[in-house]
C-alpha cells in the first residue's frame, strides 16, 4: 500500500495550477482560507482611508468655548462670593396676640429707625413701616397706613403659620438725630474644590510593532495623516481628552471617602451638574414647544432675581434645541402657519432655514448652539436626563497668586495642576522596553495619560440646567 502526504502541504492538493491567468474553482486562493497569502493572484481593493461611519466621535470642546484652564499649585482651589446687597427675608411671622411685633428668623439685620415693606406670601397684600424698636429676633413696628396696626390679612396669615416676606428699603430719623443706622458687614460665602487625578495607558507588544502597517486617519481636530502601529494609541489619546472634559462635567463629591484597591482615599471633586444642582437653577421638565415663549419667561424673571447677567449661553440637546427653534418660529410666524420674510430673511426661492442661533428676549441675550455631549448615544445621549444648561457669558476679576495681577476669568473655568517642575495639564509619557525606550524588561511599550485638575463654577446662581423626566 503506497504511503500518503498528511500535513499543512496537503491542504493545497486540491488547488491546480492552470497556464494562463484564468480563475477556475481549483485555482483560486481565498482571501478568507488557510491558502498562502503571498501566493495570491488576485489582490483585494482596500480602502487606505478609514470610513467615518460615526462623524466627529469626540465630544470636547464646551469648557474651551465657555471657560479658560489656568494652572494652580494648591491641593485645593477655594473662592468667595458675594452675598446679597440689600436686607430681605421670605419667613418672617407675627407675634401671637399682637399686631405690631413682627418675629424675623434670628441673626437678623433689621435695626431700628428702618423702614420696610412686608408683606403677605402672595404678595397681594402689601403695608410699610417704620421699626420702632428690636429686641433679640421681635421687632415692634408702627405702620404708615391709618392704622398703625399691620394690615388684618398680614396678622392672619402671619400668626396661622404662612410666612411673610420683607424688605428694606429705607430709613426715618428725627431732627438732631444723635446717631443712626446700623454697621453691617460684607456677607459672602466661601468655596472650595480640589483636583482629581485622571489617569490612563495604552498598551502594544513588541511583537505587534515589528508588523508596520499604515493607515489614514483623519482626526477628530480636523487634519489627517498616516499612522503606523499607533493608530490605536492615537484614539486612546483623544479618548482621555474627551475624559478630561467629560469628567469636569460629572464630577461628584463623594458623600463618604472611597479607598480603591492601592489602598488610596478617593474624595471626588465638583463638576458642573454637581454645582448646578446644589447651588445653581434647576428647571423640570420644560416644553416650550407647546407653552410657547411664556414659560421661558419664567426662567427670565428667576434670572432676574439672581446676578441678571445679559449674555448666556444656550448648550442643548436635539430635542429641547428643536423646541427652542419651534418657540421662536411662533413669534414670527405671518398668517396662519406661514414664516415671515425680513427676520428669517428667508425667500420663495430658497430652503426654509427654522433653525435660530440666538435671540434677545427682555433685556437677556442667548445664543443657542447643540451640544453634543447631550446628543452622542456612547455619553449623556443614552439618558433623557439632562437636556441642557444656560451658561452665564460674564467674567469675574480675581487677584492670581501665580501671576501676581489682576486678573479676568470667565465664571467657569478649569484649574489644572503646574509647578516649575511639572505641569499636569495633560502629561504623556513611554515605558518599556519597545520603540528606542528602555525603562522596564517588558517586551511591550507602555503610553500614559495623566492630568489633575478641577472644575471651579462661580456664581452657579446665573447657571439654570434644564432637567428632563
Amino acid at each position: 500500500m503506497a504511503g500518503t502526504f498528511t500535513g499543512s502541504a496537503g491542504a493545497l492538493a486540491h488547488l491546480t495550477p492552470r497556464p494562463n491567468k484564468t480563475t477556475f474553482n481549483d485555482n483560486y486562493l481565498s482571501i478568507a482560507g488557510n491558502d498562502f497569502n503571498f501566493t495570491k493572484q488576485f489582490l483585494p481593493e482596500v480602502y487606505e482611508q478609514e470610513v467615518e461611519r460615526f462623524g466627529n466621535r469626540t465630544i470636547s470642546g464646551f469648557l474651551r468655548m465657555v471657560g479658560a484652564e489656568m494652572p494652580m499649585a494648591s491641593d485645593t482651589v477655594t473662592w468667595s462670593e458675594q452675598g446679597r446687597l440689600h436686607i430681605a427675608y421670605d419667613n418672617v411671622a407675627v407675634k401671637a396676640a399682637s399686631t405690631t411685633v413682627l418675629e424675623f428668623p434670628a441673626g437678623h439685620l433689621i435695626s431700628a429707625g428702618m423702614t420696610i415693606v412686608v408683606s403677605t406670601a402672595d404678595g397681594i397684600t402689601v403695608d410699610k413701616a417704620f421699626v420702632v424698636s428690636v429686641a433679640g429676633v421681635e421687632v415692634t413696628v408702627a405702620c404708615y397706613g391709618a392704622q398703625a396696626a399691620l394690615n388684618a390679612a398680614i396678622v392672619t396669615a402671619g400668626q396661622a403659620g404662612a410666612t411673610l416676606k420683607s424688605f428694606v428699603y429705607g430709613s426715618e430719623y428725627g431732627k438732631k438725630s444723635q446717631d443712626g443706622g446700623a454697621s453691617i458687614d460684607a456677607s459672602f460665602t466661601p468655596f472650595t474644590n480640589k483636583p482629581i487625578i485622571l489617569r490612563d495607558k495604552y498598551s502594544v507588544s513588541g511583537s505587534d510593532t515589528a508588523q508596520i502597517g499604515w493607515v489614514e486617519v483623519t482626526t477628530e481636530a480636523g487634519t489627517g495623516g498616516y499612522l503606523w502601529y499607533l493608530k490605536s494609541e492615537h484614539e486612546a489619546r483623544l479618548r482621555f481628552d474627551d475624559y478630561l472634559e467629560m469628567s469636569m462635567i460629572e464630577a461628584e463629591i463623594a458623600a463618604v471617602p472611597i479607598t480603591n484597591a492601592a489602598g488610596a482615599t478617593l474624595t471626588g471633586s465638583e463638576g458642573l451638574f454637581a454645582a448646578v444642582k446644589s447651588r445653581g437653577l434647576v428647571y423640570n421638565n420644560s416644553d416650550f414647544d407647546t407653552n410657547g415663549i411664556a414659560e421661558f419667561d419664567n426662567i427670565l424673571a428667576e434670572l432676574d432675581k439672581q446676578g441678571a447677567i445679559e449674555e448666556n449661553m444656550l448648550f442643548l440637546d436635539r430635542g429641547k434645541a428643536l423646541e427652542f427653534d419651534n418657540m421662536l418660529a411662533a413669534q414670527n410666524s405671518y398668517g396662519a402657519g406661514g414664516t415671515s420674510y425680513g427676520v428669517f430673511e428667508n425667500s420663495e426661492d430658497m430652503a426654509l432655514n427654522l433653525g435660530f442661533s440666538g435671540f434677545r428676549r427682555g433685556s437677556y441675550d442667548f445664543y443657542k448652539t447643540d451640544w453634543k455631549y447631550l446628543n452622542d448615544s456612547t455619553t449623556r445621549g443614552l439618558i433623557a436626563d439632562v437636556e441642557g444648561v444656560i451658561v452665564p457669558a460674564g467674567v469675574s476679576t480675581v487677584y492670581d497668586q501665580q501671576l501676581g495681577s489682576n486678573i479676568q476669568r470667565p465664571f467657569l473655568h478649569t484649574r489644572y495642576r503646574a509647578s516649575e517642575a511639572d505641569d499636569r495639564r495633560m502629561k504623556s509619557w513611554i515605558t518599556g522596553s519597545v520603540g528606542g525606550t528602555y525603562t522596564t524588561a517588558a517586551d511591550e511599550m507602555n503610553v500614559h495619560f495623566l492630568s489633575e485638575r478641577c472644575l471651579v463654577t462661580q456664581a452657579a446662581n446665573n447657571f439654570v440646567l434644564f432637567k428632563g423626566i
